[in-house]
């Protein structure tokens, strides 16, 4: 886990301590979105993992003319409650966190100035995942190394103000080889997809 932890760690070094240039700008990205497509290893009683679930967020970018970098934290509360069962929950409370420092490449900024800007990005990081079950037998509370890749656009609406469109696939990557008695099924793994729409501040 080391290793995605130290990356996500460098890229938020980079982000506060590398000194500006005119080229590059910050990029500030609070958002709104949703999961869905998950896929895990971890004993989910109430089969919610590939259910769509609400997701918050915000991403800090440091990018260039092309190049640049980011960090982003997403947070899917609820991740493994289903909610078909208000007045006896498998599930009382559940979540999966992401932290990943990425790599960014978007459409060159004198093409894009005027329009929206799509970006490629990739990176790895840490997943957290936590299930308080009902009874207490299954509960887990676990980081895993995780990895994403995915991609969108961003519009200004004004010099400082815009609006973004975000897609990503996260994955958790090595972690335990084999199961655990009352966590998972299998090594513990977990994926998923996010889409997510928010503003874009630029400083």
């Amino acid at each position: 886990m080391r290793l995605p932890l130290r990356a996500a760690a460098l890229a938020l070094v980079w982000l506060t301590a590398v000194p500006g240039r005119a080229s590059a700008e910050w990029q500030f990205k609070p958002f709104l979105g949703v999961t869905f497509g998950g896929g895990t290893s971890f004993i989910d009683l109430e089969e919610a993992s590939g259910h769509p679930n609400l997701a918050v967020g915000i991403s800090a970018v440091r990018l260039g003319d092309v190049f640049g970098v980011e960090v982003d934290l997403g947070d899917a509360p609820g991740f493994f409650q289903y909610g078909d069962r208000p007045l006896l929950p498998l599930v009382v409370k559940s979540g999966a966190t992401t932290l990943t420092g990425n790599v960014v490449v978007a459409l060159p900024r004198r093409i894009a100035e005027y329009t929206l800007r799509p970006y490629f990005a990739g990176g790895a990081g840490v997943m957290h995942v936590r299930i308080d079950d009902f009874f207490g037998v299954f509960n887990v509370a676990t980081a895993l190394p995780a990895m994403d890749v995915g991609g969108g656009v961003t519009g200004f609406l004004t010099k400082r103000l815009g609006l973004n469109w975000d897609v990503r696939y996260f994955r958790s990557v090595g972690g335990p080889d084999e199961a655990r008695a009352g966590i998972s099924l299998g090594p513990e793994q977990l994926s998923f997809w996010r889409a997510n729409m928010g503003l874009a501040i630029r400083y």
